[in-house]
């Protein structure tokens, strides 16, 4: 086996037989000796990936104004909930609260809340973010009571998913147990029962097709959206996915490359395509008005980057003004198979507000319009 965590469920398998996709992905992100997040420092050029905040200070700066215009859609209120889920090394949130101290009584009625479970990411946020207050909290249930604005970037496509396949006979579901070498293999269980609504799609997809599900996710969504309706407050969610269809999106990351998934368990970041129109039903369902998803391109120019980077460039030398527009093309350039393209916005809103910045009016969901993966 390629790693001690191979070596681990290889034999929780051969004692209890194949797991399911979720199941995998919480032992090898999540194990509390051996898991990804656990022992890895991911994020950076030193990492296995580089998020949107690590690119540039503009991606947070306008997710502060982003923020600071919904409390004042909310009647500024005294006190609130300024929250963020997965924060990563604390980079966003303090991009967040520089470009808010020029909005007068935000930082004031702001209560900071960074929803992480390492204690180790912990003491990294708490240096980053050494200027100002911060609480912590393991989960999202236990944040404070009071109107919410929470941010959630590239936090999604880290939860584990589930994977059903059409078969000639019914639904399977994709397993990982243990190949005639020993070594971990994808199989499938036959008679799959997943939610009676996704077995409705599959069954009526071609064979072949394959489903990806996200129980955590949409149970997050909805608890979220529950919240916000009830207590007032806006969510906004940034990933890269898609609004439904069909494929398998499971991938692994090692040193800023693709990898095999089963190759390297608890060594490589695993993670999988959000379904954003899933986020969205559930939460409608919780009573909020959901709000794309868009592009992210869009989203961060409606927000205005090209403006902010001209403000920089004006203050820089020409090869900071050079990395400033290489920046601003890879966090908005809505080629194919760039940031702005592949990554949504989706907000979650109280009803009474009707929209958020960055979000026109046609962007309530459903759009009408598939956004693929």
């Amino acid at each position: 086996m390629s790693t001690g965590l191979a070596a681990l469920i290889a034999r929780r398998i051969a004692a209890d037989g194949p797991m399911n996709v979720a199941e995998y992905m919480a032992e090898c992100l999540f194990h509390p000796q051996h898991g990804y997040y656990t022992t890895h420092e991911p994020f950076g050029a030193a990492g296995d990936f580089v998020t949107a905040p690590e690119i540039s200070q503009m991606f947070g700066e306008l997710l502060g104004l982003w923020a600071a215009d919904c409390w004042m859609r909310m009647g500024s209120p005294p006190r609130f909930i300024l929250a963020e889920l997965g924060p990563g090394r604390g980079t966003m949130m303090a991009d967040v609260l520089r470009a808010t101290r020029i909005v007068p009584g935000f930082h004031a009625a702001a209560q900071v809340v960074l929803v992480e479970a390492s204690p180790r990411l912990r003491a990294k946020q708490a240096a980053t973010l050494s200027a100002y207050p911060v609480d912590w909290r393991g989960r999202f249930e236990d944040i404070p009571d009071g109107p919410l604005i929470l941010l959630a970037n590239e936090f999604f496509d880290a939860l584990p998913i589930r994977q059903f396949v059409r078969t000639a006979t019914g639904i399977a579901e994709r397993m990982v147990g243990l190949g005639e070498d020993g070594a971990l293999a994808f199989g499938l269980r036959p008679d799959a029962r997943p939610d009676p609504a996704d077995a409705a799609r599959l069954m009526a997809a071609r064979e072949g097709a394959l489903l990806e599900v996200c129980p955590s996710g949409t149970a997050i969504a909805g608890d979220i959206a529950a919240r916000v309706s009830r207590e007032g407050g806006t969510a906004l969610f940034i990933d890269y996915g898609h609004a439904g269809g069909f494929g398998d999106t499971l991938q692994a990351l090692k040193s800023h490359a693709y990898d095999d998934v089963l190759a390297h368990p608890g060594d490589a970041d695993l993670t999988a395509h959000v379904d954003f129109a899933a986020l969205a039903q559930a939460g409608m369902a919780a009573g909020a008005l959901a709000l794309g998803p868009i592009p992210q391109g869009a989203f961060l120019a409606r927000l205005g980057i090209a403006a902010r980077a001209e403000r920089l460039k004006a203050k820089a030398a020409p090869d900071a003004a050079a990395a400033i527009d290489a920046a601003t093309r890879r966090l908005a350039g809505t080629g194919k198979d760039e940031m702005g393209a592949l990554f949504k916005a989706l907000a979650l809103v109280h009803p009474a507000l009707g929209g958020a910045a960055g979000f026109a009016p046609q962007d309530v969901f459903p759009t009408g319009k598939k956004v693929e993966p």
